[in-house]
């Protein structure tokens, strides 16, 4: 699966093997950026649309995906990742969770 390997290669460093995150990414780091968040069912990755998240990827965490001023670690792949090669990361991380988070996520993004 192209989506696991490009994962593994770009994302992993950072989002984790498993993609679990990095330790208490919901506090700030002494720089005031927020380490990487997990992919898991356990993160917030299943509460955003497909189209969110591929804007994240390709532009990295800059408005319109952050408020000005956001300081982030999250790179831009525009340029490195085409389109398909994205959407095949996203459907990877999609492909881990759960049937349960899978229908919450569908739920909530019918609001």
């Amino acid at each position: 699966m192209e989506g696991e390997a490009i994962y593994k290669a770009e994302c992993a460093s950072c989002h984790g093997a498993k993609l679990e995150g990095q330790p208490d990414w919901r506090i700030r780091r002494a720089d005031g950026r927020l380490p990487a968040p997990p992919h898991d069912a356990g993160g917030h990755t299943w509460h955003h649309p497909r189209e969110k998240l591929a804007s994240i990827v390709k532009l990295g965490m800059v408005p319109p995906n952050a408020p000005p001023g956001y300081a982030s670690d999250m790179p831009a792949f525009a340029g490195k990742l085409s389109d398909k090669q994205i959407d095949n990361v996203l459907a990877y991380i999609e492909s881990r969770w759960p049937p349960e988070v899978l229908a919450q996520r569908a739920e909530r993004l019918k609001r």
